[in-house]
């Protein structure tokens, strides 16, 4: 396999793998594995005839993910104890929130961190609570202290010193320097209550978070998993309400992600065969193929691939984020301390 398509094909259509040959289904594997997709692919092939050895390993993926989502969903629940005394908004974010929702993006879904959203006047509250319930810095640099704090949408990664999990705690859902700028008070008036009392976004707000991390903040590291998301996000959200697209044409309008919108519908569209004709994505733009090349960047042993094009993009991800003069001073100041820019 040249690239990562034979895994966007099973995925869209997963009786497509029935034809595979016994090294294809290792190759296809490996690319899964790579892109965090192997649970959301084993639970797309539980119906479809496989190998006997292929169906042990999906088998192994399903059951390694469902204990990885109720492990996050008790990492949040602990995030919850020890923010017991905040009054505020705890808003799930990502993987643990499309889990915690019961959304189809959860099924499978590879979930790292515990990323919570609360408002940025009380980040100081926060900070305290969780430090005292055992948590501490992962990195207790205080240029990479002050470089969050000033710059960031969230505070610098903590760890919680006796579980060895981490958590990310944001006020907002892009850099304070990128070029758009989400309204994240809007995303906190509207976030949906859960039965725990933690709360997750409001659909049009989920949807476009995954768009804004994957389009106007990151280097694609990921991409074909956040794009699987998006895809996954709009057929629900579209059919579960009529006046879907309508939400989420104004709210793309609110955070300023009308551009990031549309190319992650495109994409989608191509990729996925995700329905968008009730959305404008605007007509086919030339960088799409660039985009599209760099999500597919990987061979058929997982490895990487197009590394013109990656690094291109993790340029591209570093000009996002800042004026050319504040990251010529970031990068070089990095250099000189021997580290890499924060992610």
């Amino acid at each position: 396999m040249r690239d990562s398509l034979p895994l966007v094909r099973a995925l869209r259509e997963p009786t497509s793998v029935e034809a595979l040959t016994g090294s294809q289904w290792s190759e296809l594997i490996s690319i899964a594995r790579a892109e965090s997709l192997i649970g959301s692919l084993a639970h797309r092939l539980q119906n479809v005839s496989v190998p006997d050895r292929v169906r042990a390993v999906l088998q192994d993926a399903i059951e390694a993910h469902d204990l990885a989502s109720q492990q996050a969903l008790w990492e949040a629940d602990c995030a919850r104890r020890a923010l017991a005394d905040y009054r505020g908004k705890i808003v799930l974010m990502k993987g643990t929130a499309y889990v915690a929702a019961d959304l189809a993006a959860g099924v499978g879904r590879s979930i790292g961190d515990l990323d919570i959203m609360v408002a940025r006047d009380d980040l100081p509250v926060v900070e305290s609570a969780l430090l005292d319930a055992a948590w501490e810095w992962v990195k207790p640099d205080p240029y990479d202290d002050q470089y969050y704090r000033e710059h960031m949408h969230e505070l610098p990664p903590m760890i919680h010193r006796e579980r060895d999990r981490m958590i990310d705690v944001h006020h907002t859902t892009l850099p304070l320097t990128a070029r758009p700028t989400p309204d994240a008070q809007a995303i906190l008036d509207n976030a949906i209550a859960l039965e725990n009392g933690l709360y997750v976004m409001a659909a049009p707000d989920m949807l476009l978070h995954s768009v804004a991390h994957l389009f106007a903040d990151g280097d694609l590291a990921g991409g074909l998993r956040n794009l699987w998301d998006i895809n996954l996000l709009v057929r629900q959200f579209s059919d579960a309400d009529e006046e879907f697209w309508m939400e989420l044409n104004i709210r793309a309008k609110t955070h300023d992600l009308v551009r990031e919108l549309e190319r992650a519908l495109r994409l989608a569209a191509r990729l996925y065969e995700t329905p968008v004709y009730r959305f404008s994505a605007g007509q086919t733009q030339f960088a799409d193929y660039f985009y599209v090349r760099r999500l597919l960047a990987r061979d058929g042993y997982g490895r990487e691939t197009r590394k013109l094009t990656r690094f291109a993009f993790y340029v591209r991800s570093h000009w996002l984020r800042m004026p050319p003069l504040m990251l010529a001073r970031h990068l070089w100041t990095k250099w000189r301390k021997g580290g890499t820019p924060p992610k």
